[in-house]
């Protein structure tokens, strides 16, 4: 038997979160599943979650480690696997009662707060570009020295004959004039081949968030209120540097060898 094995599949922000609650004294030392369940703000029908938590804590105390002692057992654990990818998955759409996941929005928005030096962005789509960019560029407006690069499919509409640098011209004059909601401006590249006159050769399709060179969020989800709130997306997020540097560095080799072309700024 893994003692305490519900615990260790926790999203990382819920087992930090029962660890800070142990510490703070929160969650007493035997805390019982309405405790549990308002201490990692649970919702819905998670009977099935709370009993495997209860049964774990239950294992645990049999060996001698209650209260702020779980806290110092479940960063033990993290600590002794940070050196291998510990991924949150992230949904959107309805709950499922009893699983424990992360919402599209939030991680978006988490990501973004907390950039300190870069953040990618990558998605197929968006749509109303005020709302879907709006926490973005206020990130980027409260500070200066981030560097914001965001990649984007320019989409040509079937049958439209318009000249590629035409429709490049319009797309250009749409997003900055009306969907880019900030003051200072993101770098932003989108693939050429998507606007083939006779038809696309390729598109870009990834939709993917780097922050720092240390996280990397890749999901379903376009930057569109559907995609994040209504549709059921899957997502996976993940803190390793390594990983998150190897997408990066590939967004970065698109650019370099012009495989994505830059937006004019104006």
């Amino acid at each position: 038997m893994v003692i305490g094995r519900h615990i260790q599949t926790l999203p990382v922000h819920q087992r930090r979160r029962l660890a800070e609650a142990f510490d703070t004294g929160e969650l007493p030392d035997r805390p019982g599943r309405t405790a549990l369940r308002s201490a990692l703000t649970l919702r819905g029908n998670v009977d099935g979650l709370l009993g495997d938590l209860s049964e774990d804590l239950a294992d645990l105390a049999r060996v001698g480690i209650t209260g702020r002692a779980v806290a110092a057992w479940v960063r033990s654990v993290d600590e002794a696997s940070a050196g291998v990818p510990s991924p949150d998955l992230v949904w959107s759409g309805p709950e499922v009662p009893g699983l424990p996941a992360r919402d599209t929005r939030r991680v978006y928005e988490e990501l973004f707060d907390g950039a300190k030096r870069s953040v990618w962005v990558s998605t197929y789509a968006y749509f109303d570009g005020p709302q879907a960019f709006a926490h973005l560029a206020q990130r980027l407006d409260d500070s200066p020295g981030l560097r914001v690069t965001i990649l984007l499919n320019i989409q040509r509409a079937r049958g439209d004959t318009t000249a590629a640098d035409q429709l490049v011209r319009r797309f250009t004059n749409q997003f900055w004039g009306k969907d880019w909601p900030g003051s200072s401006k993101p770098a932003v590249y989108y693939d050429p081949r998507s606007l083939d006159p006779s038809g696309p050769s390729g598109v870009l399709h990834a939709k993917a968030v780097v922050v720092d060179d240390e996280a990397v969020f890749v999901t379903s989800a376009n930057l569109t209120e559907a995609a994040l709130d209504r549709n059921i997306e899957l997502g996976v997020l993940i803190r390793h540097r390594v990983l998150a540097t190897s997408v990066a560095n590939h967004f970065q080799g698109l650019i370099d060898t012009h495989l994505l072309s830059p937006l004019p700024t104006s």
